[in-house]
């Protein structure tokens, strides 16, 4: 028993890289579960989401991290206190890249991965959309850069040479015994998928500064026999903004909520009653108090 139990596999995998290079649909698709919100907009992840996949040989836990930017707000400052502790704690990087962005971008993090002691496996992204002499080049110039990482092409939209990446993985992955029990799938609660759910569809709806002067609470969440009673606050910066984000006659914020409901409903597999409001609280990007009532600090 305990021969077999040094032979089990488990560690942590924390997916980073720039905004919009697809890091999120390289989570839901490596999990096979979506748990990261995903839109064509910068800063849609704001959190650290862990997606643990399980098999009696291994447990890999995935880490999915906020866009690498250079922060304007605390906020954002947190959110790359996020990228920075996922660094540090990672058994395995993935260092996701695309054909699309400037390959200098945000340089001193690339700089930080030459300087780590785990494994790096980098991931050029949407070859989908690209030629293959282009991406061959990227292929090179990334070898330059990080000449310890394994360098894979894929298309995370198009889950091409996702398999390569698993195999990878799964090579480096350190012998341990698992870190969470083998029914867990995630490390966060229901209250913050229905919060994640509805800053989504913020994000798929509305233009302009809208979704990034909004956080989303949920206030109450009642698990029901037959459907979850959820009540969700969307705090805004501006009355301006509270009054874009009703809309007129409260249609657009119907409309949120309804395809706010309806997945919801997807993802959880039971019926959904929700109720949103809109609040004004000015200075939450900045509030340390307001910040940590979101799960931004400590």
């Amino acid at each position: 028993m305990e021969a077999q139990q040094t032979r089990h596999r488990a560690g942590f995998v924390n997916i980073i890289g720039n905004p919009n290079v697809g890091k999120s649909t390289l989570m839901n698709a490596l999990v096979g579960e979506k748990l990261c919100i995903v839109t064509a907009k910068a800063q849609t992840t704001r959190h650290r989401i862990m997606g643990i996949v399980n098999t009696e040989d291994y447990q890999i836990v995935y880490s999915d991290t906020p866009g690498i930017l250079k922060p304007g707000y605390r906020l954002q400052r947190n959110m790359m206190n996020f990228v920075d502790t996922a660094i540090g704690d990672a058994d395995i990087i993935l260092y996701v890249t695309d054909v699309v962005e400037k390959s200098d971008k945000n340089a001193e993090y690339v700089e930080k991965l030459r300087q780590v002691t785990c494994p790096v496996i980098l991931v050029i992204n949407k070859i989908d959309i690209s030629q293959q002499d282009k991406v061959l080049q990227l292929m090179e110039y990334w070898k330059e850069q990080l000449p310890q990482a394994q360098i894979i092409p894929v298309s995370a939209r198009e889950r091409f040479n996702l398999d390569s990446v698993f195999e990878a993985i799964l090579q480096k992955l350190p012998v341990s015994p698992p870190w969470f029990d083998k029914d867990a799938f995630t490390d966060r609660n229901l209250r913050f998928f229905a919060s994640e759910i509805i800053r989504e569809k913020i994000l798929l709806n509305y233009a302009e500064e809208i979704p990034y002067s909004c956080e989303v609470a949920v206030e109450a969440f009642k698990e029901g026999e037959e459907r979850y009673e959820i009540s969700a606050v969307i705090y805004v910066m501006r009355d301006s903004q509270k009054g874009i984000l009703i809309g007129k006659g409260g249609s657009a914020l119907k409309k949120l909520g309804t395809q706010a409901r309806l997945e919801m409903e997807d993802f959880f597999q039971k019926k959904v009653y929700l109720s949103l409001f809109v609040k004004v609280d000015k200075d939450w990007r900045e509030s340390r108090k307001e910040l940590r009532r979101f799960g931004y600090e400590d």
